[in-house]
């Protein structure tokens, strides 16, 4: 890799001092202030450390800080690689972890989603990962339209290559000014923010289409050469009013497994629970294809991942054994339930802190029906909005004043715990971070 100029080196080292200053006082992980401290030194360090990597972006409102990690996993089989682990996904997290492995020939970085469009041009990435957009931080993020529009002209003009998922609408729309991109079947569980076509407003239909992929419709049969064709209409969709519809996947989930563009089935057998997951490890596995690494090669890598910056890890109090899940929003929610233990009681734990957003009436579009019949407590700073939320839906539930007490009120065995951005840091705390 081409030297750093000197100016560059000193900023990079003084922000590894300072991220290595944060951790050694408790203050934090580091991975945000070393950045700031190199970009005040050095304000085109972003672009400086990205030079002479393979890098690729990482973008979604749900999944990105598990695809990174998963895409890293896989990467790792070809050499060293940088990456923000920790989910610090604007400019000053990408200089840290850029900064903390400076000699790694490659990167994979989770991006924030309003942050893309500036770190493509400060890049110059050559992948580019979008998975999903939907409604999110709704007192800051505003409209998810205008977020997949500035995708759009981001990637214009760009050489970049995109994997994109072609069963979410507006990832589509974004994604399809690139170059070239890799079209994905990763499925869309949440389709309430994509109901009306992006390009021109008309209505989208889903159901009873026609769908006839190269090589004929065969139903379950993999299509010289090599489009699988199972489940491929239930994912599939087009505008009623203009030419705007799905484009044809090379990479497809099909519950347990990945059909690749050859055709070939791989059942994944990962560690990390439910549908999203199993979506993300397809992402991730045409990525690093994209990489020049094949499945039998990156899919090993995936199956070590056990747990993502404490998402899915068990922690242990008194015998009570809680998982913890995080949820951020109503698509995140969407997926929570689908990881959960029927039998299980459950903690439901809701902040309104800046990083969450502090607008909570996103929780109005969660349906918590699916509760019922389970034990379920209530805790975190905005545990009075939640339980208006869960009375109306007629789940029963008995309020806390926090997490200590919830757990504190299970029988020693297990539960789950949902909770969201802050709250679900303030979990791990009090477990010392370790998870």
């Amino acid at each position: 890799m081409t030297q750093l100029p000197l100016r560059a080196q000193l900023a990079s080292a003084l922000g590894r001092t300072a991220a290595t200053l944060s951790r050694a006082t408790g203050r934090g992980d580091g991975s945000v202030i070393g950045g700031r401290v190199g970009l005040a030194l050095e304000p085109d360090l972003l672009r400086k450390l990205a030079q002479d990597r393979k890098l690729a972006l990482v973008s979604a409102t749900n999944g990105k800080t598990t695809t990174t990690r998963l895409i890293t996993s896989a990467l790792q089989e070809l050499g060293d690689v940088a990456t923000n682990a920790f989910g610090a996904n604007m400019p000053a997290g990408h200089v840290s972890a850029l900064s903390s492995a400076k000699h790694a020939p490659y990167g994979v970085l989770e991006v924030d989603e309003k942050y893309l469009p500036e770190v493509i041009d400060t890049t110059g990435a050559g992948v580019v990962v979008l998975m999903n957009l939907s409604r999110d931080q709704m007192d800051r993020a505003g409209e998810i339209w205008l977020l997949a529009q500035k995708w759009r002209r981001a990637l214009a003009g760009k050489p970049t290559h995109v994997i994109a998922n072609a069963d979410d609408p507006l990832v589509t729309w974004g994604a399809s000014t690139a170059a070239s991109v890799t079209w994905v079947s990763a499925g869309q569980p949440w389709k309430e923010d994509s109901w009306c076509c992006p390009e021109c407003g008309g209505p989208l239909d889903r159901k009873g289409m026609d769908y006839t992929p190269p090589g004929g419709t065969v139903a379950g049969a993999v299509q010289a050469p090599g489009t699988f064709v199972s489940r491929a209409a239930e994912n599939d969709w087009a505008c009623r009013e203009c030419t705007f519809r799905r484009p044809q996947p090379t990479w497809f989930l099909d519950d347990d497994a990945v059909i690749d563009p050859r055709g070939q089935r791989w059942v994944l057998d990962i560690q990390l629970p439910g549908r999203a997951n199993r979506a993300n490890a397809v992402i991730a596995l045409a990525t690093a294809e994209t990489f020049g690494l094949p499945v039998q090669r990156a899919l090993p890598r995936l199956r070590e991942v056990t747990s993502v910056a404490g998402r899915y890890t068990t922690v242990e109090r008194d015998g009570r054994h809680a998982r913890l899940l995080l949820a951020k929003n109503p698509a995140g929610w969407l997926e929570a339930f689908d990881v959960l233990d029927r039998s299980l009681p459950v903690i439901l734990s809701v902040n309104a802190q800046g990083p969450d957003g502090r607008d909570t009436s996103w929780l109005w579009d969660v349906d918590y029906r699916v509760l019922r019949g389970r034990p379920v407590y209530v805790a975190g700073e905005r545990k009075l909005d939640l339980a208006l939320r869960l009375d109306i839906a007629g789940v029963p539930f008995q309020l806390t004043d926090s997490f200590g007490e919830a757990l504190a009120a299970q029988p020693p065995g297990k539960v789950d715990v949902i909770a969201n951005y802050t709250a679900f840091q303030q979990i791990r705390s009090e477990f010392g971070r370790a998870v």
